[in-house]
């Protein structure tokens, strides 16, 4: 048998242009548990806000003026809920974290994801640092006041 030689070469250039796909960096979200939940090609903080909870807007259909933004989320589905707004109900399909069941998001058609026009990703669920809780986590919460217990 003959002798195979293969030879190949690694060629860059540091004055090349970059691509499209280079420069569309992806952002990765994690639960506060550390569990990844979201690849998304926008920063959370740049997406507009809904008025009556904070959560974030993710827009998952294409409309007639605006396009889809690209995400993976990795969470399961639970049971819908019917939330009281004024002015009346919402009926929400809700994801939770696959590890902890920490509630990270909703849309308002039935699963799967991205079967709506809207994802909605609940503000301080999800921290791009690993294992670290977002800042927003506890805004609106009050503070506790715990008496002070006496040790003996």
């Amino acid at each position: 048998m003959p002798k195979v030689v293969s030879r190949s070469a690694v060629s860059s250039s540091t004055d090349a242009r970059p691509t499209a796909s280079a420069a569309a960096a992806l952002r990765v979200y994690y639960c506060i548990c550390g569990e990844f939940i979201l690849v998304i090609e926008k920063s959370l903080s740049a997406l507009p806000k809904r008025q009556t909870d904070g959560a974030t807007i993710i827009r998952c259909q294409d409309s007639g003026t605006e396009n889809a933004i690209v995400l993976k989320l990795n969470a399961i589905s639970t049971d819908p809920v019917l939330v009281e707004r004024p002015g009346g109900h919402e009926r929400q399909f809700r994801f939770s974290c696959p590890r902890c069941n920490l509630l990270v998001g909703y849309q308002s058609t039935p699963p799967p994801v991205k079967s709506g026009p809207y994802l909605y990703i609940l503000r301080g669920a999800l921290t791009q640092m690993q294992g670290q809780v977002p800042k927003d986590a506890f805004d609106g919460e009050a503070a506790l006041d715990l008496p002070e217990t006496e040790t003996q």
